[in-house]
């Protein structure tokens, strides 16, 4: 037997140090995420739905195990495949995987380039009843769907990238939609870079629309969007599946002169005080071109604080609320801004390092699948004090504990570290979790 390697410290020859201390982890908060996962189901749900097309007759990995694997290192912040060869033998994930030893990077990107349109369906499909067994614990009385595009960049001569001219980038710009009161992501779909935000809107929401039409029929569903969302093709998907909407206009001369009345109002009200802010609202009726009928048009004209300029907001929307309630529902999808920041930034959405166009779609969803849960698991399981803070906030304070394991003839314990200071609100997030009662499918 090799004998314990002690070296000593030159700054204070009693500190001596050496790699006796056993088998140790730093992220033994993922065994809160496992038991959560455990107990809506989704590491079962996983095993029986996901399966890619593969021509090998045994693998020591499997594609279940691989998958989870590959969540647990995107919640851990391990977002690199190369990350998986210096987690071989983990002590935490290779229990959490019930394995000896983890998939390593090679086994991984083959993985990666096994899927297919096959795969896609199946993780959306997961996502799909992981969704329903979460709203089983608590359903929302409405969804307002915030949907928007961003840039993922991507680098050498990759399938389907393009040079996009609203970020002045190569890149892919996916499409996403969220629940802007929850930050669920509801939908995500790669497409190509040169793709204008609104092309195949209407297309990508329609399943969605169906979806939560026929499984939540009494919910109220409401959407917001941008500019660069305004298509007639839109608002006919939206009204023909009553989906209220509230989509902002880009500002145009007929609309400015549709609006003259209340900026003459807005002139006289500030005619003797050029520093304070005012605002007015306003509505009126309005048919562009592309429009198969009128709709009704809402805005806002205001003169920011200390200035003499007047700015202003057009939104078309079904909503019956009055101008401003409607243009202050509008303004609040500034949330789904950061929705997306902690996608690219929390869970790497950008990690779309593949050459196939197909296998990129796979790895977004991915990598949404483990927002999602993550998402879920902060919203159901974590203390109410702890839920409003962002990933990384959780990871340092829940997930990145230090923790030694311990094996004997029949347990395995591990002994977390004795100074940690988030004790109570780690068994208080074991404790909610063990009061949930989802049903699973």
């Amino acid at each position: 037997m090799d004998s314990l390697h002690t070296v000593s410290l030159k700054c204070n020859n009693k500190m001596k140090i050496n790699f006796g201390g056993g088998n140790l982890s730093s992220d033994a908060g993922l065994l809160l995420l496992k038991e959560f996962l455990y107990t809506i189901g989704a590491d079962k749900l996983i095993r029986l739905l996901f399966k890619t097309t593969d021509s090998a007759g045994y693998r020591i990995h499997k594609d279940d195990e691989n998958l989870m694997q590959v969540i647990l290192q995107i919640i851990s912040a391990y977002f690199s495949d190369n990350c998986a060869d210096e987690l071989t033998n983990e002590p935490v994930m290779t229990a959490i995987l019930n394995k000896d030893a983890l998939a390593s990077q090679p086994t991984l990107s083959r993985f990666y380039n096994r899927m297919d349109e096959k795969t896609l369906d199946q993780l959306e499909n997961i996502t799909r009843i992981l969704r329903r067994t979460v709203y089983s614990v608590r359903e929302p009385e409405a969804i307002l769907f915030d949907i928007d595009s961003t840039l993922l960049d991507t680098y050498g001569n990759q399938e389907g990238e393009g040079f996009n001219y609203h970020y002045h980038s190569h890149g892919y710009h996916p499409l996403l939609c969220y629940d802007g009161l929850t930050g669920d992501l509801l939908k995500a779909e790669l497409r190509e870079g040169t793709k204008y935000c609104s092309n195949g809107a209407g297309a990508f929401m329609e399943p969605l629309l169906k979806e939560y039409r026929s499984k939540y029929p009494g919910m109220q569903l409401y959407l917001r969007g941008d500019s660069g969302f305004a298509s007639p093709d839109l608002y006919e998907t939206l009204e023909e599946n009553d989906c209220k909407y509230a989509i902002r206009l880009k500002e145009k001369p007929r609309l400015l002169e549709l609006a003259l009345d209340e900026e003459d109002a807005l002139y006289r009200a500030t005619k003797d005080n050029q520093l304070d802010y005012a605002v007015e609202y306003g509505e009126f009726m309005y048919q562009a071109a592309s429009w198969s009928h009128p709709r009704r048009v809402v805005f806002k004209i205001e003169k920011p604080y200390g200035q003499m300029v007047h700015m202003h907001t057009f939104i078309v929307t079904t909503l019956e609320f009055e101008p401003y309630k409607a243009i202050r529902l509008y303004c609040g999808r500034g949330r789904m801004e950061n929705f997306i920041k902690e996608g690219k930034s929390g869970f790497d959405f950008a990690s779309v390092s593949s050459k196939s166009m197909l296998v990129n779609a796979n790895r977004l969803q991915v990598h949404a699948l483990a927002y999602n849960l993550f998402n879920w698991f902060r919203r159901l399981a974590l203390p109410a004090s702890m839920r409003k803070e962002q990933v990384d906030t959780i990871r340092l304070k829940l997930l990145k504990i230090a923790a030694r394991v311990v094996r004997s003839a029949r347990y395995q314990y591990f002994k977390l570290c004795s100074s940690c200071p988030y004790k109570k609100e780690f068994y208080e997030t074991l404790d909610n979790i063990h009061r949930l009662r989802p049903q699973l499918e």
